[in-house]
């Protein structure tokens, strides 16, 4: 049973992601039996003396190295400086399991009763490694406590449709930068979610409530497609899943539907 759940804002800065996480809190209030209260975001809330340090030691090393790098001096002074100013933290991919564990350590003992959920909204990029094919992943989210839903996650963790690849490396090619979101909207067939997309707080609420779910009946994501709780591969999924109706299959209409 979940009674209280924690939703931390994404830090705030020129350029951050365009999360309304009132929006979110709201759309949640609607459909569980549970106290949902906004927080400052999380690395402000709680700080440690040593979370630096263990975000250092959590930046994955390559794409395909298991290791994560050592928590040097260089590296633990740039999360510090991230930490000061959240607009230099990206470019970073991050053991998802590790920074939970660093921010589970960080929560003191009056914030863990085992009714309370926390829910940290991250502009980090978060992956977990695969063993079945050694290398990492991007992930939209890493469930538990505290949970973590990651917006550059939510742009980048699903695949999009080929053409967007060979579209945005030849416009690459052709003028030496990334393409504007609009031409590669335009020139792409196929839906899909891009930095900055309008659409970011309404596909992240069923990662938020993926959260819920877990936590309050141990139940991982739906296998229907269609259902705000699934978790999609690829961006037209999180597209149908996120933005389209119905917004829950039969199943979880019954508990979530409003």
């Amino acid at each position: 049973m979940i009674d209280d759940v924690c939703l931390y804002r994404p830090p705030d800065y020129d350029g951050a992601p365009p999360v309304d996480a009132d929006a979110v809190a709201a759309w949640l209030r609607e459909r569980i039996d549970a106290d949902v209260r906004i927080r400052e975001p999380f690395l402000d809330a709680h700080r440690t003396d040593d979370i630096a340090e263990r975000l250092a030691g959590a930046r994955v090393r390559s794409p395909r190295e298991r290791d994560t790098v050592d928590p040097m001096l260089g590296t633990v002074r740039y999360e510090e400086r991230a930490l000061d100013d959240p607009a230099r933290a990206g470019g970073v991919l991050y053991d998802g399991v590790a920074v939970q564990r660093a921010l589970n350590a960080a929560l003191p003992a009056e914030e863990r009763p085992l009714d309370r959920l926390h829910v940290a909204v991250l502009d980090r990029a978060v992956g977990t490694w695969g063993n079945h094919d050694g290398r990492w992943h991007k992930r939209v989210s890493v469930l538990g406590q505290p949970a973590l839903v990651s917006v550059p996650g939510l742009y980048e963790a699903p695949a999009k449709p080929e053409s967007y690849y060979q579209e945005q490396q030849r416009h690459a090619l052709l003028s030496g930068d990334a393409p504007p979101r609009e031409v590669l909207e335009n020139r792409v067939d196929g839906e899909f979610l891009v930095a900055d997309d309008p659409r970011t707080t309404e596909a992240l609420k069923g990662y938020v409530l993926s959260a819920v779910h877990l936590a309050a009946t141990g139940e991982a994501f739906c296998d229907d497609e269609r259902c705000r709780l699934s978790n999609p591969h690829r961006q037209p999924g999180v597209v149908r899943a996120q933005l389209r109706e119905p917004e829950f299959c039969e199943a979880h209409a019954e508990r979530y539907g409003r």
